[in-house]
């Protein structure tokens, strides 16, 4: 198994608290469906970003996403498969698949 990191960007959040309840259902659902795969469900992000440059220099913003999850794959197919049904997706986010490996 390898894992995978889901980088989500782009969409917006649910505004009522009936779109939100509906939101909240459907990562559920998505997050149950993945069982054991699931490594880490991961955080949306705030707004709010920092760039930090070769020099030490820190900027503000730079990053366009929104948020993250970590999964295992047996391959890019599978992880692929499996970010296709994750929910932000309806709320107009891309999804970037990144595969890890270990190193340390």
């Amino acid at each position: 198994m390898t894992d995978f990191v889901l980088l989500y960007s782009g969409g917006s959040m649910p505004e009522t608290e009936e779109e939100q309840k509906t939101v909240m259902a459907a990562w559920n659902a998505w997050m149950g469906k993945l069982g054991s795969s699931l490594k880490d469900g991961g955080n949306p992000f705030t707004p709010a970003s920092k760039t930090i440059s070769p020099d030490g220099s820190v900027s503000d913003g730079g990053g366009g996403a929104s948020g993250y999850s970590i999964i295992s794959a047996d391959s890019w197919d599978a992880a692929i498969e499996m970010a296709k049904g994750c929910p932000v997706l309806q709320g107009g986010d891309q999804i970037t698949v990144y595969e890890t490996f270990a190193v340390m």
